[in-house]
């Protein structure tokens, strides 16, 4: 299947379906010299894993990692990195009345409208459990540049359903099921939550990521911004229907005097633009939210129709996230962190020969 892989110079291709024997990675233009071991990938695939509350699909994947190759003595060579997570809790029988029917909402008809034949075995290739290897390959990411540039990368839930999510404290993220930046929140989110679990149904969220300590003039003009770049990718999420980049949708409203982010000495005032001018990075914070619709594997009965064109009714049984987006956080992160990584490759190629006489200014002492 084509479309598989992304990235200009840091290249990740991703391989596999839901529920065959395996899924994974392999990771090419890695620099050589990274500290590398399954244990610093395998932290982020712990937080994006199924399983891991009763809010998210029950199905039980350890998601362990294997580096295959790309790894001698725990330093990367310069060579691909292959990275292998067994599928090892598969039902596949949940899906035998999906093989001639369509899910509202799922990839099913669209795939078999291209293909002419498709896996209808927990999605295929659309499910989400192909967001682990993109995980895997984000942490490998996070950590060069980590080490690199000291950039760092968060996320958390800004929205669920219709629940807005204040941002009060990010030390909260990690010591919650929702990825929630409020401890006062999370009760009234697993209320709504177990009510869509009882009534079979599903709610859509909005995800906030951020990347710190970037370095300024990473990306291109034109076709090959970095803001370009991140909705690209975020857009190729699965279930992602929206994404915004700095004051998004908010800069229609607002003037030019008040978009504008002013500059001082000591500098920026205000990062509207969600730290990218003109395609390429400020080294103010990059500050990105995406809109991810509800799961369409629900219980509820919808109409749709049979492979030969007839009416029938879809009710899906099986394991199933009533949220997707509650499992996108780390998943975001990691396609942040991977187009990060292109770009600063793609930087030290063209433009590691660039010297300013006057060091760059601050990031951002305003709020987004």
């Amino acid at each position: 299947m084509s479309g598989s892989t992304l990235g200009t110079l840091f290249c990740v291709t991703n391989f596999g379906e839901s529920h065959g024997p395996a899924i994974g990675c392999v990771i090419d233009g890695c620099p050589p010299g990274l500290a590398l071991s399954e244990a610093d990938i395998q932290h982020d695939l712990d937080r994006r894993r199924p399983g891991t509350s009763r809010h998210v699909t029950q199905r039980r994947e350890a998601d362990a990692v294997q580096i295959l190759s790309g790894v001698f003595e725990g330093l990367t060579t310069g060579t691909p990195i292959a990275l292998l997570i067994a599928n090892t809790d598969q039902r596949s029988g949940d899906y035998a009345d999906l093989l001639d029917t369509f899910r509202p909402g799922h990839a099913d008809y669209a795939y078999w409208r291209k293909y002419g034949h498709r896996d209808p075995r927990g999605g295929g290739r659309a499910s989400a459990r192909l967001t682990a290897p993109t995980v895997a390959a984000g942490a490998v990411a996070k950590k060069w540049l980590r080490e690199q540039y000291g950039t760092t990368f968060a996320g958390w839930m800004a929205q669920l359903g219709p629940i807005a999510i204040p941002f009060v404290d990010e030390a909260q993220i990690a010591h919650n099921p929702f990825f929630a930046p409020n401890a006062g929140v999370v009760p009234e989110l697993e209320a709504h939550m177990d009510a869509l679990r009882r009534a079979g149904d599903s709610c859509g969220a909005r995800v906030n990521v951020v990347a710190r300590g970037m370095p300024a003039g990473l990306g291109e003009p034109l076709y090959d911004r970095i803001d370009a770049d991140i909705a690209y990718v975020m857009m190729g999420l699965n279930a992602v229907k929206g994404v915004e980049i700095g004051a998004g949708f908010r800069c229609v409203t607002q003037k030019g005097s008040e978009h504008g982010d002013e500059l001082t000495p000591q500098g920026f005032r205000s990062n509207h633009a969600g730290g990218m001018l003109g395609g390429v990075s400020t080294g103010q914070d990059l500050v990105v939210s995406i809109a991810v619709k509800p799961t369409s594997s629900i219980r509820l009965p919808r109409a749709s129709i049979d492979r030969a064109g007839n009416p029938t009714v879809v009710q899906t049984l099986g394991r199933h996230d009533p949220c997707v987006g509650i499992r996108a956080v780390p998943i975001a992160e990691a396609l942040l962190a991977i187009v990060v990584m292109d770009h600063a490759l793609r930087q030290r190629a063209q433009c590691a020969d660039v010297r300013h006489a006057v060091p760059p200014i601050p990031g951002s002492v305003g709020g987004a």
